[in-house]
């Protein structure tokens, strides 16, 4: 799904290199306006949109299958020079209904307004501004086919919640994001399905869709972009997962990541490691043993990755890739007593080999190759299509 990268990085980006918006100036003052009538401000509305086709073969080749992965179309309308708004619609598998895999998201809906040089608010349903992917996830925007495996199973990518954000720029290249928005249901959690060992917190996540809003969360992200070409940052949520639910003890819910890009002159160079914890969790549990998957205490993971623009020619550019992530959804679970409490699930790393090859500003082409180390019969080779404008 989107992001405020998109909606934010992309409304820096919708005007960056790549963009290429149709802008539809719209003078709204009428035929026969009265002539001592003062003329209405020009609004701009900028349409948006990116998508992804992607191919994946695993090791049985029964198992491939081709996916119009995502399909999302963007709107952002200035009302004047300090208020605007910003919404975006995905349609993910092509398909949606009772009987098909696919849904349709509002992925944002939001109104900011400039409080001076350096503060914004913002309110509305926004992406939660945690990690490198989350708030730019436009396939333009990233190596590999899919997106890498810590920044969805940990950082269930792409997570928005609703509220309220203040931004502050800062002069010596800080930018601090605040926030008080919806948190966490943990009462969705579905012990019979693997769902929540495939993502924790992508398992009770809300989205806004009549979401609890007894307890909330808070967040807080700081990154630094003081040296060009380098991005350091960390962020932080928490919130109470169990939403007041008779019967059932508060649970927080911690989530906390550190990143850092570095761009010098051809290389792409990153690295990113996330933790999430749930407290309380032997008393959530209690009702659940049995079944496949209890709520686990602990989650982590963390990844590095190299890239570099090793050809151009024209309006094609090549950037070959290597990444390597280890995650663990399940790393630890609160004492249940002898004979109950699961054990730890395997960590999972993962070696993604591949290389991303631009076509002009808005389109990419994409191929890897992924190793799976705990489950090789995962192994896959990955190929892709995408734009974003």
């Amino acid at each position: 799904m989107r992001s405020t990268s998109t909606i934010r990085r992309r409304h820096a980006s919708l005007h960056r290199w790549w963009a290429a918006p149709l802008v539809l100036s719209m003078v709204g003052a009428p035929l026969a306006a009265a002539a001592d009538e003062e003329p209405r401000p020009e609004a701009d509305t900028v349409l948006s949109s990116y998508g992804e086709v992607n191919f994946n073969r695993p090791r049985q080749a029964r198992d491939a299958q081709m996916d119009l992965r995502r399909f999302v179309l963007g709107l952002e309308h200035r009302f004047d020079e300090h208020t605007k708004m910003a919404a975006e619609v995905e349609v993910e598998h092509a398909v949606s209904s009772a009987d098909d895999p696919g849904e349709v998201e509002i992925e944002q809906a939001w109104v900011e307004r400039e409080l001076g040089q350096s503060w914004r608010a913002r309110a509305g349903l926004f992406l939660i501004p945690m990690g490198l992917l989350n708030e730019n996830h436009e396939p333009t925007a990233y190596y590999g086919v899919e997106r890498n495996f810590v920044e969805t199973a940990i950082i269930p990518t792409t997570w928005r919640e609703g509220g309220l954000q203040v931004t502050a720029i800062l002069a010596s290249g800080v930018t601090v994001e605040a926030g008080l928005t919806t948190s966490f249901d943990l009462n969705k959690w579905d012990a019979t399905s693997t769902e929540g060992q495939e993502s924790p917190l992508g398992a009770v996540h809300q989205e806004l869709a009549l979401a609890r809003a007894r307890d909330w969360g808070g967040h807080l992200a700081v990154n630094w972009r003081g040296v060009p070409g380098l991005l350091v940052g960390a962020a932080g949520f928490a919130g109470n997962g169990t939403q007041g639910e008779a019967g059932k003890p508060q649970a927080m819910i911690v989530l906390w990541d550190a990143h850092l890009r570095w761009t010098p002159s051809r290389f792409d160079l990153s690295a990113l490691y996330a933790r999430g914890t749930i407290s309380n969790t032997a008393r959530l549990n209690g009702p659940l043993v049995g079944s496949p998957s209890l709520i686990p205490a602990e989650f982590d993971g963390w990844y590095v990755q190299a890239a570099v623009r090793a050809w151009a020619w024209r309006e094609l550019t090549l950037s070959p890739f290597a990444r390597y992530e280890r995650y663990n959804t399940g790393r630890q679970y609160q004492d249940l007593g002898p004979g109950l409490t699961p054990p730890a699930l395997p960590t999972q790393g993962v070696i993604t080999l591949g290389a991303n090859l631009a076509v002009g500003p808005g389109v990419v082409l994409k191929a890897d190759v992924q190793s799976f180390q705990a489950e090789h019969d995962r192994d896959r080779l990955d190929l892709g299509l995408g734009w974003s404008f």
